[in-house]
C-alpha cells in the first residue's frame, strides 16, 4: 500500500512537471518562434480553453462537486478577485516575450516567500518570527545575483514578472478575506474566476491588439497551424490546474514544496536545451541559491507549523500542503490560463 502511494506520487509530480514546463515552453514558443506578440490575447485564450474546460469538468462530466457561490458574492467577492488574477497571468506572459524563460522562473519561485511575507508584515502588521525572515536571506540574495548576471536582462520584462509576482501575493492576501467562508480547490477557482477574466481582458485585447493579429495573420507563412498551437497551449494550461489538484492530494505538504522548486529548475533546464538562451556561470549559481532558498523557506514554515504557537503574536502557520497554496496556483495559470 505504501509502495502505491509512493508510485501515485510520484506519478502526480512527474504530469505535474509535464504539464507546467509544456505550457511554459510553448507560451515562449508563440511569442518567439511563431512571432505572435500578442500576450493579451494569448491571455484571453487561456481563460477562454479554461472556462470551457472547467464547465465541462464540474457540469458535464462531474468530477468535482460545484461550489456554489450566490450571486451577490461573485461581484463583490469573486470580480475584484478575478482582476487580480487576470493582472497576475497577463504579466506572465508579458514577461515572457521580453525575459528568458530561465529568468522569469527564477523570479516567480521567490513570490510565496518574499513577496507574501513582505506584504503581509506591512499591509496586514502579520509578526513573523526570526526564523522565517532569516529564510528570505538566501532567496533575496540568489535573485539579485541572478538579476545583476543576467546576460539578456530586459529592465520591461523583469517589472512585468516582478509586478506578476506582486499580484500573485496580493491574490493570495485578498483571498483571506473576500473569500472567507469558500474552500475552493483549483478547478472550482477556475469555474468562477476566467469567465470574469475574460470578460475584464477582452476588449482592451481587441482594441489594443487587434490590428496587430490581422497583420500578422495576413504575413505569417501558416497561421492556421501557428492557431492550433496557440489554442492547445490554452487547453494543455486547464489541464495544468487539473494536474495541481491531483498533485495537492497526492503528495505532503514538504514534497509539494520541493517538487515545486525542482520544477523550476526542470523548466530552467529544459528551456535553456530548446532556446539556448545565454546562461552564465554566476547567473546559474544564483538561480540555484534562490531555489535552495525558496525550499529552505518551505521547510521552516512546515517546521513552524507543526509547533504550538508560543506567544499571540505568533501568526497561524500552514498546516497542510491545501495552506501552503495561493488561491489559483501560480503554475496554473502561469503564462498559463
Amino acid at each position: 500500500m505504501e509502495e502505491g502511494s509512493v508510485f501515485r506520487s510520484v506519478l502526480a509530480i512527474l504530469q505535474w512537471w509535464g504539464f507546467n514546463v509544456t505550457v511554459i515552453i510553448m507560451n515562449k514558443w508563440i511569442f518567439q518562434k511563431l512571432d505572435f506578440k500578442f500576450p493579451l490575447s494569448v491571455s484571453c485564450v487561456h481563460f477562454i480553453c479554461s472556462s470551457i474546460g472547467a464547465y465541462i469538468v464540474i457540469k458535464v462530466l462531474k468530477l468535482k462537486p460545484l461550489i456554489v457561490v450566490e450571486a451577490e458574492d461573485r461581484w463583490r467577492r469573486i470580480f475584484p478577485m478575478s482582476f487580480v488574477f487576470c493582472i497576475n497571468i497577463v504579466l506572465g506572459n508579458v514577461s515572457l516575450r521580453y525575459i528568458p524563460v530561465s529568468f522569469m522562473q527564477t523570479i516567480k519561485s521567490f513570490t510565496p516567500a518574499t513577496t507574501a511575507v513582505v506584504l503581509q508584515w506591512l499591509v496586514w502588521r502579520k509578526y513573523f518570527e526570526w526564523r522565517i525572515w532569516a529564510s528570505l536571506v538566501p532567496i533575496v540574495g540568489g535573485i539579485l545575483l541572478t538579476s545583476v548576471t543576467e546576460l539578456s536582462f530586459n529592465m520591461f520584462g523583469f517589472c512585468a514578472a516582478l509586478f506578476g509576482c506582486l499580484a500573485t501575493s496580493t491574490k493570495t492576501i485578498l483571498a483571506e478575506s473576500l473569500l472567507h467562508g469558500y474552500k475552493f480547490d483549483s478547478i472550482n477557482t477556475v469555474y468562477y474566476m476566467a469567465p470574469f477574466a475574460t470578460m475584464i481582458l477582452g476588449i482592451p485585447a481587441l482594441l489594443l491588439e487587434g490590428n496587430g493579429i490581422m497583420s500578422w495573420f495576413e504575413s505569417h507563412q501558416s497561421p492556421w497551424s501557428a492557431l492550433i498551437i496557440i489554442f492547445s497551449s490554452g487547453v494543455l494550461a486547464f489541464c495544468l490546474n487539473f494536474s495541481i489538484f491531483y498533485v495537492i492530494h497526492s503528495t505532503t505538504a514538504v514534497t509539494f514544496n520541493v517538487a515545486g522548486n525542482l520544477k523550476v529548475a526542470v523548466a530552467v533546464l529544459v528551456s535553456w536545451l530548446i532556446f539556448r538562451n545565454p546562461i552564465s556561470y554566476m547567473n546559474a549559481v544564483g538561480c540555484g541559491i534562490t531555489l535552495v532558498g525558496c525550499t529552505f523557506y518551505g521547510y521552516v514554515r512546515h517546521m513552524l507549523s507543526q509547533q504550538t504557537p508560543g506567544t499571540p503574536r505568533t501568526p497561524r502557520t500552514p498546516r497542510n500542503k491545501m495552506e501552503l497554496l495561493p488561491l489559483v496556483n501560480n503554475d496554473k495559470l502561469e503564462g498559463k490560463v
